[in-house]
């Protein structure tokens, strides 16, 4: 059975002399942890082929480009890019990738995302949520929007730490400032900051304007699958306007992988949302471990078609395999 797993991540020198600067300071970015995301070559591959994973979609470490202005943005995306280009490169039939674009600069982003799909054969690209507390609703960055459509590639939305009055205003308070950093990110935040993301794209009527537009979300659907019910119970159509329910695009526009969320109850309950055809199979390397995501992915109760669908038919048909 082929794998491939589509939230993968890696860094560029670039990137580290960047933001990736501030890496060194957090307790879990170790040693080993950074060599492993800057390594693209024998030791990613041996890792892969020890867990039995096939093919690893590789997207920019979070924060990405997006809290850069716009010609530092721009420079590092093309940087990252072109690096992720060469390994590709030299492993194509393992490795692909998942453009960083500009996104402070939505001209710029949507012709990087088409130089990168078209000149290097990248499948999407992965947009590390806001920037600077601007979200792909506003209709400064449809032009991103706008280009993924045209090309029939998906955008990525993967998680950030909320803008910095919100991780005052919620996660700041009668504890540590270890578990305020961990409560606004991983532990949390990351994930409600996500799915409020994709809500506001919907919500905006982006998707009304590009129909054809594929999102991806991670972490089993970053809590949107349990709300699904309640936002068509509470924002039906007549409140907001939109031609579809907001299940509706939550089923036909998104897609949803498990990266890093090997719980079984959690992954019932997205199944039964939206179905096998839209979830994949992912890891979330090197935080994931590939070894527990592959013995989840066999032990999921589920009909040998649908783990199939879910380890790699699903990714082929959206990015093209």
């Amino acid at each position: 059975m082929r794998t491939i797993t589509l939230e993968e991540h890696f860094v560029s020198p670039g990137f580290m002399k960047g933001p990736g600067q501030q890496l060194g300071r957090l307790s879990q970015f170790t040693e080993d942890v950074i060599d492993r995301l800057s390594g693209l070559d024998d030791s990613r591959i041996a890792e892969m082929d020890a867990a039995g994973i096939d093919t690893q979609v590789l997207s920019l470490l979070s924060p990405g480009v997006e809290q850069l202005d716009a010609d530092d943005s721009t420079r590092l995306a093309e940087e990252s890019n072109d690096f992720l280009a060469e390994a590709v490169g030299r492993h194509s039939s393992r490795l692909f990738g998942f453009a960083a674009v500009p996104t402070p600069a939505p001209e710029a982003a949507a012709d990087e995302l088409e130089r990168m799909v078209r000149g290097h054969g990248f499948k999407g690209a992965l947009i590390n949520g806001h920037c600077r507390g601007r979200y792909l609703d506003d209709r400064y960055f449809w032009p991103i929007l706008e280009r993924a459509e045209a090309l029939g590639v998906p955008l990525y939305i993967h998680p950030a730490v909320p803008p910095e009055p919100v991780v005052r205003t919620y996660y700041e308070g009668n504890h540590s400032a270890e578990v305020t950093a961990r409560f606004a990110a991983a532990g949390w935040g990351w994930h409600i900051e996500t799915a409020v993301h994709v809500l506001r794209i919907i919500l905006s009527g982006a998707i009304d304007r590009y129909p054809r537009l594929q999102l991806l979300v991670g972490h089993l659907g970053e809590g949107l699958p349990f709300m699904m019910e309640r936002l068509d119970s509470v924002m039906p159509t007549g409140v907001t306007k939109l031609e579809r329910p907001i299940g509706d695009y939550l089923r036909k526009n998104l897609s949803y992988t498990f990266s890093g969320f090997n719980y079984l109850p959690t992954f019932l309950e997205l199944l039964q949302e939206v179905g096998a055809g839209r979830i994949m199979f992912s890891v979330d390397y090197p935080f994931g471990s590939m070894a527990k995501a592959r013995s989840f992915l066999e032990k999921l109760p589920v009909s040998p078609s649908e783990r199939e669908a879910i380890a790699h038919l699903n990714a082929e048909r959206l990015l093209r395999l």
